[in-house]
């Protein structure tokens, strides 16, 4: 057994002892046969380490290859840590000498190829860079630096944990490899030492193998281990150090360690050991002086004096000697059970084959045990399956335990935690946050991050040359959000929902409309109203005294139609306020189209009225129903191929989807504006045409007037009206319609209601006949 002289490694050996008394107290396991163990130190030296191999296996303190002065070695097996089987594994394979190993688990002693006859009683550890993974992310960390010993197995781990930590969104600040020589050790120990203390990261991930300088490298480092949170293996035990501040720098780690059951009875051994129950032990005894101050006596140097009546191993506190069994120690415990039932197996094969043996004793060779071993699986006394078939062997569970120090040096592991990979994965970790201590100065759960968390409605943007670990936290685009932390891009809102000034959450769009009861629309249809009372008034007015000479020129059957066409022009604006239907789309551009249809054509023949001298007196009485029947065609056309439908427009107002009245065929919304307009152009030119020509009452100038505000209302409502968009839109319509109403109304009737309601005088035949000589007069002085 290879053992350095330090209280863990100690352990080993009496774990050794205890199992082998176990085994040797069973009656059927081996029945008739007393197991034993020889105890060799090997030095972690690449001088010194097959130094004690050779004197086991020559017998003589001289190395001799192929030579023992031993008449016949009763060893069957060897029981060793994995990096003392790399070295001497290949001299062992000469001799076909079994080779169990106590840990850790070594992917390079897995070929078979190589070491045949070796098997690694620690199981394999390909879940233990998933499970410090997962550890980070439960609390958050995720920047992080990485220590790791310089040799294959640290490379390997280093490799397989940053493949981890990568998919995971984890970044490294930095990763510093510990030397395995005392000749790096100078100039690594002071570079290691600035960039760890200049590091951000809180956390640091440390994974060691035993052979490693790791110890020497850490006890340099006082101050520099204070106020970080360090997450390991159980392979580097700092808490066997008896310097106090290296145990004070290393209070709240967090330590990976094997699971497995507690071997009954091995407390209760250690409580019993001593060197008087072992006196042929001279390790104890040596162990013990230092342990209790015992005065070392006679010439085997075994014999104590001066030590405590009641000492005992359970006595001293941790950091000397742990009385909790280790993961080497129950592989060792493993290992031995192994060797015991391969030949307990070996041996029922013999006697099967030779029953009769005549009492002479059985000769072992340690050749003969291993194709048992190859493919022993035993259940051990604890319950754990132990399998040595490398490829059947089971990936490690992991105890999480916290590493408290109380005072006087007097360390303590406490189990917090653990994570095993045989269950769903939101289970897999196992946690509780209450019994953690942190790292001195520490005093609830640490972060570390690169950059504060983008809390929801920002989302993440690189910074160019950092890790992705490192952004900055930009706001969200309008009407996108981000709900969670941390997300790399924001997200649009769907069309029927809006993003809330926090862009961290989506609402459902209000429906609305120009209705009746806002401000607006309520403006607009008081408007309406108004002017339609104002022309049925006018129009009442005008029935009132249609036997007045000012009612009776031009032609007062068309001053009645149009009057009645403008009221329906008001009433046709209430189609586009409330919420719309497919009956009130339909009808808001036709009746619109029709009506203003009949109106400017009544003001047209009004127009030809006044040039009745020079025309056919028919024609102004069928332009009316011409002008309208087109624009009945017209309208009948617009929906029989692509009437106006409902429509929702969910970008022009925040917050809000509005109900609109789609056109449907563009073309003919503006086939009936044009031939409307076409209408007005064509009265406007006639009106101003017949301006000045002698007449009763010569409504030309009114008409043109009336027809010039008509065009411009509308000629500035086209640009408007596709600048606009929603309720604004159906409201510049609307305003549209009521202005260009309105402009008829007031430059045609209200002079004539301003005579007939307040200047009567001048509605009398000798008022018209004085107006009528003067303008022919005027007319004939503009002749000559």
């Amino acid at each position: 057994l290879s053992c350095r002289f330090q209280s863990k490694n100690y352990q080993y050996a009496l774990a050794l002892v205890f199992v082998i008394e176990e085994i040797n107290k069973k009656p059927h396991l081996l029945p008739n046969m007393t197991l034993g163990f020889g105890l060799y130190n090997v030095m972690h030296s690449h001088m010194t380490v097959m130094e004690n191999p050779f004197i086991w296996l020559a017998g003589l303190e001289k190395h001799v290859p192929n030579y023992t002065c031993r008449k016949q070695s009763k060893s069957v097996a060897v029981i060793s840590e994995s990096s003392i089987a790399i070295q001497m594994g290949t001299l062992l394979e000469l001799y076909k000498i079994p080779q169990l190993t106590l840990g850790p688990f070594d992917p390079l002693l897995s070929d078979s190829g190589q070491f045949p006859s070796l098997y690694q009683m620690a199981p394999k550890d390909t879940s233990l860079a998933h499970g410090m993974v997962s550890l980070m992310l439960h609390f958050g960390w995720t920047w992080v630096g990485l220590v790791i010993s310089d040799l294959p197995k640290g490379i390997k781990f280093m490799t397989d944990l940053k493949v981890e930590l990568q998919k995971n969104g984890i970044c490294v600040d930095f990763v510093e490899l510990i030397p395995a020589t005392v000749e790096s050790q100078i100039s690594y120990q002071n570079s290691a030492q600035i960039q760890i203390l200049k590091s951000s990261a809180n956390v640091v991930i440390l994974f060691c193998v035993t052979e490693s300088l790791i110890g020497t490298s850490f006890h340099s480092w006082r101050e520099l281990m204070m106020w970080k949170v360090w997450v390991t293996t159980s392979q580097w035990d700092f808490a066997s150090s008896e310097e106090p501040f290296l145990l004070n720098s290393f209070h709240g780690t967090l330590i990976f360690s094997d699971h497995h059951s507690e071997i009954s009875g091995f407390k209760n051994f250690l409580r019993t050991v001593n060197p008087s129950k072992y006196p042929e032990d001279s390790y104890l005894s040596r162990f013990w002086s230092l342990a209790f101050n015992c005065s070392v006596t006679g010439a085997s140097c075994k014999t104590l004096q001066n030590c405590p009546l009641n000492a005992s191993l359970e006595s001293l506190p941790p950091h000397h000697f742990d009385m909790t069994m280790s993961d080497g120690s129950y592989n060792i415990y493993n290992a031995v059970y192994a060797v015991a039932h391969s030949i307990h197996e070996m041996l029922l094969q013999e006697v099967e084959m030779q029953p009769a043996n005549n009492g002479t004793k059985v000769a072992l060779s340690p050749w003969q045990l291993l194709p048992f071993l190859k493919n022993l699986q035993f259940t051990n006394p604890a319950g754990d399956l132990v399998n040595l078939n490398h490829k059947r062997n089971l990936e490690a569970e992991y105890d999480i335990l916290n590493f408290w120090n109380f005072p006087y040096g007097f360390g303590r592991k406490v189990k917090v935690g653990r994570f095993s990979p045989y269950v769903s994965q939101s289970e897999q970790l196992s946690l509780s946050e209450n019994l953690i201590e942190w790292a001195t100065g520490i005093i609830e759960i640490p972060r570390s991050v690169c950059s504060v968390s983008c809390s929801p409605g920002f989302r993440k943007t690189p910074l160019e040359g950092k890790p992705a670990c490192c952004f900055d936290c930009i706001p969200c685009p309008e009407n996108e959000i981000s709900n969670q932390t941390d997300m790399d891009q924001c997200v649009n809102c769907p069309d029927f929902q809006y993003a809330n000034t926090e862009r961290d959450q989506c609402f459902y769009k209000k429906v609305t409309f120009l209705s009746f009861e806002e401000p607006l629309g309520m403006t607009l249809v008081c408007t309406a109203l108004c002017f339609s009372l104002l022309t049925a008034v006018v129009l009442g007015v005008f029935v009132k005294h249609r036997d007045t000479p000012i009612v009776k020129a031009n032609n007062r059957c068309l001053s009645y139609i149009l009057l009645i066409a403008l009221i329906f022009c008001f009433l046709c604006s209430l189609l586009f306020i409330g919420r719309p239907n497919t009956t009130t789309c339909v009808l808001q551009q036709t009746t619109l189209g029709v009506v203003f249809t009949m109106a400017v054509s009544t003001a047209l023949a009004k127009t030809i009225t006044v040039m009745r001298h020079w025309l056919l007196s028919g024609v102004p009485n069928s332009i009316i129903p011409i002008c309208s029947l087109i624009q009945l065609v017209l309208c009948a056309i617009w929906l029989g191929t692509s009437p106006p439908i409902i429509d929702t427009d969910a970008y022009s107002e925040h917050g809000h989807i509005i109900l609109v009245c789609k056109k449907g065929s563009v073309t003919a919304f503006y086939c009936v504006l044009g031939y409307l307009g076409s209408l007005a152009l064509a009265s406007f030119t006639v009106a101003f045409l017949a301006r000045n020509l002698p007449d009763k009452f010569n409504e030309a100038k009114f008409l043109t007037f009336s027809m010039l505000v008509f065009c411009s209302v509308w000629v500035t409502f086209l640009p408007v009206y596709h600048s606009t968009k929603g309720k604004v839109m159906v409201a510049v319509e609307v305003f549209s319609i009521l202005s260009s109403g309105a402009g008829l109304l007031g430059c045609i009737f209200v002079p004539k209601c301003y005579i007939i309601l307040l200047r009567p005088e001048k509605n009398a035949l000798k008022g018209l006949r004085d107006r009528i000589v003067s303008k022919e007069t005027n007319v004939l002085r503009f002749s000559s």
